[in-house]
């Protein structure tokens, strides 16, 4: 059996792709957990619940706020359940890649601005890195199943 046709539960991080989405999952939930660590988040006391007032910036680039922490959480949380399988791993990083380019094409428009439109703070830093994950997600979530598949022959 090769790992593209496995069960849809094949243990945790059994394939390649499992892994991979293990890794962001991991990632993403310690992103979030930093984003409220004085130190790790510079002017912790200007952190929002959301919108563009909040000028809290996580390791002194990216800007956050409470939502844009929970957010990363929330997909932390759905890579390590999506790693429970190889097709929940795919579609993870797939489709969390298409979200994240969309991200990407929603902060081109807010950042920086002062509108009620911009209710996750973002600045240039955040999208450049939204773009670099919404690449790095859609292209490791077609291309690592198919290594799988190829190494497990």
């Amino acid at each position: 059996m090769t790992a593209h046709t496995s069960p849809a539960r094949t243990g945790f991080a059994a394939t390649l792709t499992q892994k991979v989405a293990l890794l962001f999952g991991v990632v993403f939930l310690l992103v979030g957990i930093a984003g409220f660590i004085p130190g790790l988040t510079m002017d912790m006391g200007s952190m929002s619940m959301a919108g563009h007032g909040s000028m809290a910036l996580l390791v002194g680039v990216f800007q956050v706020s409470v939502l844009h922490n929970i957010v990363h959480l929330l997909f932390g949380v759905v890579g390590l359940i999506a790693a429970r399988s190889h097709v929940g791993s795919r579609n993870y990083l797939v489709f969390g890649g298409i979200v994240y380019f969309v991200v990407f094409i929603y902060g081109l428009f807010t950042a920086g601005m002062a509108t009620g439109a911009n209710f996750v703070p973002l600045n240039t830093a955040d999208n450049v890195l939204h773009f670099i994950l919404a690449v790095a997600m859609v292209v490791l979530g077609l291309v690592v199943p198919r290594i799988g598949a190829r190494t497990a022959r």
